[in-house]
């Protein structure tokens, strides 16, 4: 399968505000939000500052205030990204679906994103391991309704006997934590595999596993019938 991946627009800041935004505006925002991402990613929110970012970015402290006026503001343009961004997939969960081809859907397209969008994982996995400070709300919020939803489906499939029972809950979190580890702890992946096996190809060989893996354990028993 082909992996790719689309960035999303971030939320608006300062120099948005202006009555007409120029394409040289747009381009310092979108420099200092990569360079954002470099350092949170790295770093963490608590680890990083201003000044780290602003170098990263080629530019002066006061002309980066000019655009992002706190450190706060280019981390939540960063995490309403990727919130955005990360919960797409899930979204696209179709209950009307095949649920064998839906579950192969969605792990790929968590791989793809763990591929293609590794500082933004680890950005999200670093938010998470602080205790979530920034985003506490949308976690208890859109992205619990958005699960419990999705658990609905899942629980539908189960009842119809199209796949076998299961915790609609904990195989979510399976198919984040096995897929995001491929982005989040991509050194060791990498280290481990050995040069021969550590290259683009992994990701194929990572979504040939985890269909076998979670595909084949949610096939019913017809057995049983």
């Amino acid at each position: 399968m082909n992996f790719k991946g689309k960035r999303q627009p971030v939320t608006i800041p300062r120099a948005a505000k202006t009555l007409r935004r120029t394409r040289i505006q747009e381009e310092k925002e979108e420099q200092i939000l990569e360079a954002a991402l470099d350092v949170f990613s790295a770093s963490g929110f608590r680890g990083s500052t201003i000044d780290q970012i602003a170098e990263v970015a080629g530019m002066s402290k006061p002309n980066l205030l000019y655009y992002f006026r706190t450190k706060e503001a280019m981390h939540r343009a960063l995490i309403d990204r990727v919130l955005y961004t990360w919960l797409e997939p899930l979204r696209a969960f179709d209950a009307e679906g095949n649920p064998e081809e839906e579950i192969r859907s969605y792990i790929r397209r968590k791989l793809e994103m763990a591929r293609d969008f590794p500082r933004e994982s680890r950005l999200f996995a670093n938010e998470v391991l602080q205790g979530a400070p920034h985003i506490e709300d949308e976690l208890k919020g859109p992205l619990k309704e958005l699960v419990d939803e999705k658990a609905e489906v899942i629980r539908a499939w189960t009842k119809s006997g199209k796949i076998a029972k299961c915790d609609p809950y904990h195989l979510i979190f399976s198919i984040w934590s096995t897929t995001q580890h491929y982005a989040d702890f991509d050194v060791q992946v990498r280290a481990v595999l050995g040069q021969e096996h550590s290259g683009e190809g992994r990701f194929e060989d990572a979504a040939r596993f985890l269909e076998q893996l979670f595909i084949g354990g949610l096939r019913p028993d017809r057995s049983e019938s």
